[in-house]
Parts: structure tokens; sequence; C-alpha cells
């Protein structure tokens, strides 16, 4: 599961310190100062391009050194599969778009290629054509007639056919979540023939069978549903040999060089497995993976590869590519990893119903680590947090881990600003909490989220899995629980107890505050007017916030003002809400654990979907003061190894890209693998 970035991009926004100088010594003994890093490469449209720092790197081994350098062109090699992934064409159309932008020589001071430029921009920010958030398919700034004569004067070739659902209304959302229009039909995504139906997914899955039932396989994680010439439905399964099985290949001979420089056994055996999964694209040693990954503890280094979240298949069944490298962060891990020692003790007094509970909740583990690369979907736009594996059995055999992801919060904090806080906060006292405990309170509630959140909680004996009990509501489902999870435990002494925290009752209040503020206004500035909400993370942001709202009305737990022509929320009473928050926690509990799929549906349809258009106009509207985006990501550094007159490698060191174009151009041309046709 991921935790997206998404609260403190509304408090970090009116104006930027965007530059950070450091104080170094020089050889004489005297300070001087170090040229400060610049945290923003560009912005464009409703984009911030970001750049982050891997901070002591020059304090690892050489060994290390290559290990990170490996993995992360392991994660590279398969770029082009969540393009594709995304949708059928997204290969052909970067490859035409490329062309254009990398030979056109006529004007380039005219509107419509400023346009051009910020849709390819678009584009490569979302690995594809459809908006990285809320999927709807991105609107060029220009005409078609103004793209012909581009790929006319640059001998670009794409097909009349793909040229056309550029400008019209064809597969205009990657995933819908709408059932009225058919969750498949709906979809863009390329993870199911065209003219399957969710029903015929169904049927499919039902008919296959683990040899254990209480250690279910990932159905459909590593393959594309399919229908043969003679009508029956199969697997094009994602392996060495199958689909995707050029750029596979590129990601197993990265992944067979990181084994030979891994840290220790452990390691060395789970890259073993991942490689061998690579390879034959068994489920069996996908979990066999997994349980031999949450072994491998002792190293420095880790990674997440492979398809992993189900958030962009509307029936949740196949996994995204993604790659994320990490360096553990050993100065925040220490301080953080009490939360995970004291798990038991969390699940022992949530207000989760006695059966719910866990009875040993077994392998948390929690670290803040350093990222040193991404890919896939997780690249540009980047989670902030990651709890893994997401099959339930495993957790609760075997446990989880669960990292933060320390210098992209750095580098959002270091980039930000307080405009929209005093914006839309309701008073002085809000503001004051929100800048003495908001990084922490946003901190605490991600380790909270990540490590018990969604390490919690028991499915009932003989109820199937989320997937097939809950299907397209599941991922909104769990990610509110988790961060139910996060706002019961972050309003409580037990943080202050385990020295987490100088004031528990103010971080609470502070974290509740925004909560309230993000999931009933804020977060709307992501939408287009008119449109309802999607994305599962907002979704379960505003069923949660609107929820409590409406259950806490008769003791007017939050007041809803209205001052000066514009709207606020004041929380009257952290202790009824923090209850309500209890309550709902333990619903959305019974809801997994029972498998009550007419409830789930009831509370995202009736609290998380539609949006009070009369709130969205006017945030909107008091939006419109602040230029710097609503949406963020990353380039990545750049690794350069230096080699020897034998070509081994005798140092790597870390630049940063020229320009977020330079990098994406350098990534189409460097890790191109796939052909246009899959």
């Amino acid at each position: 599961m991921k935790l997206l970035k998404i609260t403190s991009v509304f408090i970090a926004v009116g104006f930027s310190f965007i530059c950070n100088a450091q104080i170094i010594k020089t050889t004489n003994g005297k300070i001087s100062e170090k040229a400060p890093f610049d945290y923003v490469a560009e912005q464009f449209s409703d984009i911030k391009v970001l750049r982050y720092q891997i901070s002591g790197w020059e304090n690892l081994t050489l060994k290390e050194q290559k290990l990170i350098y490996y993995l992360t062109q392991a994660g590279y090699s398969g770029r082009d599969i969540a393009w594709d992934q995304h949708y059928k064409y997204n290969l052909k159309i970067r490859k035409a778009l490329e062309n254009i932008y990398q030979n056109y020589k006529g004007s380039k001071t005219s509107d419509d290629w400023k346009n051009f430029e910020i849709y390819l921009k678009r584009v490569w920010f979302a690995n594809g054509i459809h908006h990285h958030y809320s999927s709807d398919k991105i609107k060029p700034g220009f005409s078609k007639e103004y793209f012909l004569s581009l790929t006319k004067a640059t001998k670009t070739v794409l097909a009349p056919a793909i040229t056309d659902i550029l400008f019209n209304d064809t597969d205009s959302k990657r995933v819908n979540l709408d059932e009225s229009k058919g969750l498949l039909e709906g979809s863009a995504i390329n993870f199911y023939d065209k003219a399957i139906t969710a029903k015929e997914v169904e049927n499919f899955y039902a008919k296959k069978t683990s040899p254990d039932a209480k250690k279910p396989y990932s159905f459909g994680l590593n393959s594309k549903l399919v229908r043969t010439a003679k009508g029956q439905l199969e697997e094009k399964t994602w392996k060495s040999g199958g689909m995707y099985g050029a750029a596979i290949d590129k990601i197993i001979y990265w992944l067979e060089k990181a084994k030979s420089v891994a840290e220790n056994k452990k390691q060395a055996d789970a890259l073993g497995l991942l490689i061998q999964y690579y390879q034959t694209g068994n489920l069996k040693t996908w979990d066999d993976y997994n349980i031999a990954w949450l072994q491998a503890t002792e190293g420095n280094i880790d990674y997440i590869n492979s398809f992993i979240e189900v958030y962009n298949d509307p029936l949740g069944y196949r996994g995204s590519y993604e790659s994320i490298v990490q360096i553990k962060d050993f100065d925040m891990s220490k301080k953080m990893e009490v939360i995970s020692k004291n798990a038991q003790w969390f699940e022992d007094n949530s207000p989760l119903m006695p059966e719910h509970k866990k009875k040993n909740v077994v392998g948390v583990s929690y670290k803040t680590v350093i990222v040193a690369g991404e890919s896939g979907d997780s690249s540009p736009a980047t989670p902030i947090g990651v709890n893994l594996p997401n099959a339930d059995w495993i957790r609760a055999e075997h446990g989880s881990k669960s990292v933060s992801l320390g210098n992209i919060l750095d580098s959002y904090s270091k980039a930000g600003g307080k405009g929209r806080l005093k914006e839309f906060a309701n008073d002085a006292d809000e503001i004051a909490l929100a800048e003495k405990y908001g990084e922490l309170g946003d901190k605490l509630h991600t380790a909270l989220h990540e490590v018990i959140g969604h390490a919690s909680g028991q499915i009932n004996p003989g109820v199937g899995t989320p997937k097939e009990t809950l299907k397209s509501y599941a991922s909104t489902l769990e990610e509110g629980r988790a961060d139910l999870v996060g706002l019961y435990y972050v309003y409580n002494p037990k943080l202050q107890e385990l020295g987490l925290v100088d004031d528990w009752k103010k971080l609470g209040m502070e974290s509740y505050d925004s909560y309230i503020r993000n999931g009933l206004m804020t977060q709307l500035v992501r939408l287009e007017p008119g449109a309802n909400i999607e994305e599962a993370h907002m979704r379960n942001r505003q069923y949660i916030s609107a929820w409590v709202f409406e259950k806490g009305k008769k003791d007017n737990v939050i007041e809803k003002i209205s001052r000066d022509g514009k709207t606020y929320f004041n929380i009257t009473d952290y202790e009824k809400l923090h209850d309500l928050f209890g309550q709902l926690l333990r619903e959305i509990q019974r809801i997994k654990s029972e498998g009550d799929y007419a409830a789930g549906k009831a509370l995202v349809e009736d609290y998380g979907v539609k949006v009070d258009q009369k709130m969205h106009t006017e945030v909107l509207e008091r939006n419109k003061q602040f230029t710097s985006a609503p949406y963020s990501g990353f380039v990545n550094p750049v690794l350069v190894p230096k080699l020897d007159a034998k070509g081994n490698i005798i140092s790597i060191e870390v630049t940063q890209p020229k320009s977020f174009a330079d990098q994406m151009l350098n990534y189409s041309k460097k890790y191109g693998f796939l052909p246009l046709e899959n």
C-alpha cells in the first residue's frame, strides 16, 4: 500500500523556500557556505517538479553504492512497462511527441508551441496521456490542425486513429470507478482486452484455486487478461519470454548484478527469488519472494521492484510496475522504530471488535529511508510512505515492512510555503499549531498509517480477500481504514509516553484540523469544476471527513463557519471527534473482516464520491491567488559510474539532471526496451 502526498501540499504552497544553504568547514578551519540546493526544477500546468538529495552517499562503501546503482538500473529498465500498462497507445504517442520535440525547426515562441511543450511534459509526468491523479485524459492546449502541421514538419508518423484519440472523447478515463459506465468498459487501462466484462473476469478467477485456501495466490497480479480467437479468456503473463519480456530481461540482468554485491545472504536469496519470479511468472514464487524479502532486514539498502499496487485496476487484480531504491536513514529510523516495537499495544487498545483484532502482531518493521531512485508508477509522482507486502495472509503470518520516504518529505517541506494554510485555516490558533506541529504530525500520521494501520485487524475465517469481497471499493476502504488508525492514535498520550512528541494533545489537534480542512475543502483544488472524486486516497479523505462531520452535527463537533463570504471548519470538541474516528474505524474493519460489500459501497458512494459543487467553486476561486501548482513530483538524481581501464566501477558520482525534459528524453533513449506493439 502507498500513502500519497496530499495534506501538506496545501500547507506548503503560498511562497517557496526553494534553496537550502549548507554551512561547511574548509580545510583551514574557516566556515564557508556551500552553494544552496535548488529544490524546484520547474513548474507547468498543475505540476511542480522537484529535486531530492541522497544525503550520506559519500559515507556508503563502494559495494553499497554499486548495489544501489544496479537496483536503480533494474528499476528504470521496467519504466516503459508502466507506460504500456496505463494505455495501449502510450508508447506510440510518446515516440511521436518526442520526435516532434527534438526535431521541430519552426517557431518556438508561439502559444501553440508552448502549449505543445506543456502537453508533452504533462504526458511525461503522468507516464501517459491520462492525468496521473484524476486519470482523466489530458486535453491538448492546441488544435489538431497544429499538431498535424508539426508531424508533417518533423516527418513524424502516428496513425490517424491514434491522433484522433488525442483530441476526442475516446478512452477518456484511465481508471473508471463509476459502475454505471462499466468498470472495464469505461476504463482505458491496458489490463484487459476490450469487450471483456467485469462479470467475465469474476467468473474466470472464481474457477482458480490455490493449493492452500488459507494462503491464496494473488491471481491476476502479473498478467493481462485477453480473449483468444476462439473466444476464451486467458492470461498473457508478464515475464521473461512473455508479455513485456524484452524489458523484464533487462530487469533480470541488473538484478543479477545486484545479487552479486548483496549485503548478506538473506538479501541475495530474496533477489534470487525475485529473478526467478520474473523468469517464470509463478505466483507461488512471488509469495516465497515476499516472505524472503520480509526476512531480509539486516542491510542498509532495500528496494521495491515488481507489479505491486492494484489501484490502477478497477477490479483490483493487476499490479502496476514500480520501483523504489532506498537507503536506511539510521537516525530517524531509530527514533521512529518505537512505533513498530509497540504494534501489539496499538492493536490491543484499538476500538475494533475483539474478534477483529490480531492476537499476535508479527514482524512489523518501520524505517525512515533515503530514496536513491524511483521508476514506473512511483515516478515522477511518488508516494511518501509504503507498506508491503499486500497479501493479507503473508502480513498475518510473517509481518510487513513499512517505510517513510524521508528525503522526499524533506524536499516537499523545503519547497513549500504557508499561503494556502493562512487562506483556509479558521483562525490564528489553527495556523500556529500547524506551523509548530504540522511537519511532525504528517510524519507521525504516515508512520501510524503504514506501520500500525495496514498491519492491523484480521479477516474472519472463510471470508474472501478484499478484492473478492469489496471489489472496486477495496482500495479506498483499505486506505481509509489505515488513515483512521493513524487519526485515532495521533491524538493519544501514548505518543508522548514513547518520547515521540512533547505535547500529544496539541499535535493531535493540529492533525485533526489539517485532515478535516483537507478532506472537506482544500483537496478539491485538484479537481476540475463539476467533477466527482475518483482517486482512492481522495475518496477516503472525503468520506472520513464528511462522515464524522455529519455524525457530529448533533453535538456540534465540527462547525461550518461562513465569514466574509468564505467557508471555514472549526473543531469544537477534539475528544468527541477522536471517538467518531474510532467508531468509523471499527465499522470499516467490520466491513473488511466480514466482506460486507453493500455497506462498503454505501459508505464510499454516500460520502466519498460526490462533490459539493458550491464549495468546490468557492475553493477554486480562493485558490486562484496562489501560483504554486497543486501537484508535485520529482526528477531522480543521476548516478554516474566511473570505470577503470578494465571496465570495472571504481566510484559512483551523484549528479542532478539538466532539466525534467532532459531526464525524460534520456530515459526514453536508454530504457526504451519495449516494442511499440505488445
